[in-house]
């Protein structure tokens, strides 16, 4: 990626990965990421923000080469994951005299993962500024997004805050702002669901924090910059609300058909009462896609055989991912089929214990559906549906 003037004296000077397709070994990366580095020039001192991941160091040793930056004074860390930190040794190495600026529990951090010498670090609190002449650097500490360590760094007097992961998107593209809202509406909710929904209520807080400052531009550590704001943080706002949306997420596996022959029933009985409703057969979805319809939908219904003594290994996988991400869902319950035995309903509860939801009567049979068991899920999605036009989500 070249290197792009934002504003007078701030240059984003980071790489595109056209090709990356997965993060940390589990997340599918369709349209590929960027690693952004934002180079502030004061006219004192010169700052980098953030780095990029090491296969991309050389693109922004080249960028800052062509900028004919020849001295870096503090190189930020806003977050120690590698994807962000990990050139940070070769900007030291390159740029006698440079200091790495960040908090303490981040400092921790970089020198466990880095092996960052102790001396190289300048350690801020909340609040705390660094003159660079002219620029100002405010760094506001925003533990829980997603790590514990994670700040924000913001530049008034150009109105442009720096939050690294916060608000970001796997989003490839040669644009240096926002191409396409809706795209990238899409893009960032994925990537919120992926790692910020766990932090929901920490996020929240730190968007109250923020709504004091004057933001003309936020440019985050992955995708474009976005030059209207309220965009993205109206977005966030939505996700981080406690409101849900009148959706059943159906995330299922059938070995032998019988657990998809409840799935496809069920489905047209929920469309027949006005329910939305996704389907995510999970030996071909996407983990991001589920984990994005997982945002705000007010219902999760697993659709799980169980096999032995439990559910479905891929049912396994979903409902430990729907555990970890701790969606807003309000009300949950499990359909399926048994041969013989085992315990797929407890299991089910068991997993999903991390999320605050109302458990509803499941339909759990054995073997292959009867008209009675066509009728039990019938009366499941009478249930859902009452559940959600009392919460004013489904119109009467």
């Amino acid at each position: 990626m070249a290197a792009r003037e934002i504003v007078p004296g701030v240059f984003a000077v980071g790489a595109i990965d056209w090709d990356r397709r997965i993060f940390d070994e589990l997340i599918p990366l369709p349209d590929g990421t960027t690693y952004n580095s934002y180079l502030v020039q004061g006219s004192e001192k010169t700052a980098l923000i953030d780095t990029v991941d090491p296969a991309k160091t050389a693109e922004l040793v080249a960028n800052l080469e062509a900028l004919g930056v020849e001295k870096i004074d503090y190189v930020i860390a806003n977050h120690a994951e590698q994807d962000h930190s990990g050139s940070i040794p070769a900007m030291l190495e390159r740029f006698d005299g440079a200091k790495v600026v960040t908090n303490q529990k981040c400092r921790d951090f970089l020198i466990d993962l880095l092996h960052v010498p102790e001396d190289q670090f300048v350690v801020i609190n909340d609040g705390e500024t660094l003159d660079l002449g002219g620029k100002t650097l405010e760094f506001i500490i925003a533990p829980w997004v997603h790590w514990p360590e994670t700040m924000l760094t913001y530049l008034p007097e150009d109105r442009i805050l720096f939050p690294c992961d916060l608000f970001g998107s796997h989003y490839a593209t040669s644009s240096l702002y926002v191409p396409d809202e809706g795209a990238v509406y899409e893009s960032a909710k994925r990537y919120y669901a992926e790692i910020m929904m766990p932090f929901r209520s920490s996020i929240k807080g730190h968007l109250e924090k923020l709504a004091s400052r004057e933001i003309d531009l936020i440019a985050p550590s992955h995708g474009p910059v976005y030059n209207r704001p309220a965009f993205i943080l109206d977005a966030y706002r939505d996700w981080t609300s406690d409101a849900v949306t009148n959706t059943v997420v159906l995330p299922y596996v059938s070995m032998h058909g019988s657990t998809l022959a409840m799935v496809e029933h069920f489905v047209d009985a929920l469309m027949k009462r006005g329910v939305e409703v996704q389907p995510f057969n999970l030996t071909k979805t996407d983990i991001g896609e589920l984990a994005k319809a997982l945002v705000d939908a007010a219902t999760v219904v697993i659709g799980a055989p169980t096999l032995i003594f439990g559910p479905h290994p891929q049912a396994v996988y979903a409902m430990y991912l729907a555990n970890l991400l701790r969606p807003k869902t309000r009300y949950a319950t499990v359909i399926g089929s048994y041969g013989w035995g085992g315990k797929t309903v407890d299991t089910t509860v068991k997993m999903l214990d991390r999320l605050k939801v109302e458990f509803l009567d499941p339909v759990y049979i054995k073997g292959h559906p009867k008209e009675e068991d066509f009728a039990a899920l019938d009366r499941l999605a009478d249930e859902i549906a009452k559940k959600h036009k009392e919460a004013g989500i489904l119109p009467s």
